[in-house]
C-alpha cells in the first residue's frame, strides 16, 4: 500500500461525522451574506432542511409556501425569471416527487435559475418507511433537459456544491440523505461535472455517489489486503457526468462496478452504462436498490439488508470476478 493510501485509511477511520443538511444550512447562510439575490423557498420543512436560520437572518428573502410543493416550484421559477437565485427546500420524496411537472415546464423549459436542494433521499430516512424513501429521484431529474444533478458525498462537499450551484445559470438539483455521515472530502476539489478519484487502483473501478463513496473506500481498503487494488471514483455529478474519467479508468481496470442509494434503474449506474456502452464497453455491475420499494427500519438495518455497504461491495466484486472467469 502506498503512503498516500495509508494516509487515506487514517483519514477515513477518524472521520468526523456531520450531516449534509447541516452543510446546506451553513452554505445558504454564507451565500445569503455574499449575494443579496439568493433567496429560499420552503415547503413547511424549514427546520428539517436546515434553512430555518436563513429565514431568521434574512426574513425578506425567505418564502414559506406551506405544504404546496407544486406552488413552491412555480414561485421559484417566477423569482428566477425576475433575477433572483431561489433555492427550494424539501424532502426528495416531495420535491421532485410531487412537483416534477412544474419543475419540467416552469423551471427546465424556461431554463430558469432555480436550485433544488432535497434532503432525506435514499434509504437512510429509515423508520419513515417506503413512502418517504426517495429512491427514484436521480432518474426522473437527470432526464430533464437543462437540469444538472449532484449527489454530494458528505457535509463538506454539500457546502461546495451549493456555492458552486449558485454560480451557474440554470437549474441544479442537489440530493442527499438525512443521517450524519463521515466527512471524507477534506482534500478533494469540487467542480461540477468533474469526478474525483479518491483512491488509485488497477484491478477494478468502483464508481459511487453520495453516502456510498465512504462504503466504497472502506471496501477498497479491505480488498487491498487481499491483493485487489480497487480504484474508487466519487462521481458526485451524475449529470453532466464525467465521461473522460470513467472511460480512462475503465480502460485501465477493464471492469466497473457502481453503487448508489437509489434504484438500479435510471440512476448513477445507468448513466455510467450509457457512457461505457457508447465509448468503451466493459464488464459492469450496478449496485443499488433492486427494483423494490424500501421499508421501515434503522438506516443501518436497511443498508445492510440491501447490501449497500462495504461488505456488500466486496461480496459483489468477488462474485463479479467469478462470473467473469478472470483472475485479478
Amino acid at each position: 500500500m502506498t503512503k498516500k493510501n495509508k494516509n487515506l485509511k487514517l483519514k477515513i477511520k477518524n472521520s468526523e461525522y456531520k450531516s449534509c443538511r447541516d452543510g446546506f444550512g451553513e452554505a445558504i447562510l454564507e451565500l445569503g451574506k455574499k449575494n443579496k439575490k439568493a433567496v429560499v423557498v420552503s415547503a413547511d420543512l424549514a427546520e428539517s432542511t436546515r434553512c430555518l436560520e436563513f429565514s431568521k437572518k434574512y426574513p425578506n428573502r425567505f418564502f414559506e409556501v406551506g405544504v404546496a410543493e407544486q406552488n413552491m416550484a412555480g414561485v421559484a421559477a417566477g423569482l428566477a425569471l425576475e433575477g433572483f437565485i431561489p433555492f427550494i427546500c424539501s424532502f426528495a420524496v416531495f420535491s421532485p416527487g410531487r412537483n416534477w411537472e412544474q419543475i419540467r415546464v416552469s423551471v427546465c423549459y424556461n431554463n430558469a435559475n432555480v436550485k433544488l436542494v432535497s434532503s432525506h433521499a435514499g434509504l437512510n430516512v429509515g423508520e419513515d418507511g417506503a413512502t418517504h424513501q426517495a429512491l427514484e429521484d436521480i432518474a426522473i431529474m437527470r432526464v430533464l433537459p437543462n437540469m444538472i444533478v449532484i449527489a454530494p458525498c458528505d457535509y463538506l462537499e454539500t457546502k461546495k456544491a451549493v456555492m458552486s450551484a449558485a454560480k451557474i445559470k440554470g437549474p441544479v438539483y442537489i440530493r442527499y440523505g438525512r443521517e450524519k455521515a463521515p466527512v471524507i472530502s477534506t482534500k478533494s476539489k469540487f467542480q461540477i461535472g468533474k469526478a474525483n478519484i479518491m483512491r488509485q487502483g488497477k484491478d477494478i473501478t468502483i464508481i459511487a455517489c453520495g453516502s456510498m463513496v465512504y462504503e466504497a473506500l472502506l471496501a477498497a481498503e479491505e480488498l487491498a489486503k487481499q491483493k485487489i487494488q480497487a480504484e474508487v471514483i466519487n462521481c458526485h455529478t451524475i449529470k453532466p457526468i464525467d465521461k473522460a474519467i470513467i472511460i480512462k479508468s475503465a480502460k485501465k481496470t477493464k471492469r466497473v462496478i457502481t453503487i448508489e442509494e437509489h434504484q438500479v434503474n435510471g440512476g448513477l449506474g445507468s448513466a455510467v452504462a450509457e457512457v461505457l456502452s457508447q465509448n468503451y464497453p466493459a464488464p459492469m455491475k450496478i449496485m443499488g436498490m433492486p427494483d423494490k420499494f424500501g421499508e421501515s427500519g434503522t438506516a443501518k438495518q436497511l443498508l445492510d439488508k440491501y447490501n449497500l455497504n462495504s461488505e456488500g461491495i466486496i461480496y459483489a466484486i468477488k462474485k463479479f470476478k467469478t462470473t467473469l472467469h478472470s483472475a485479478f
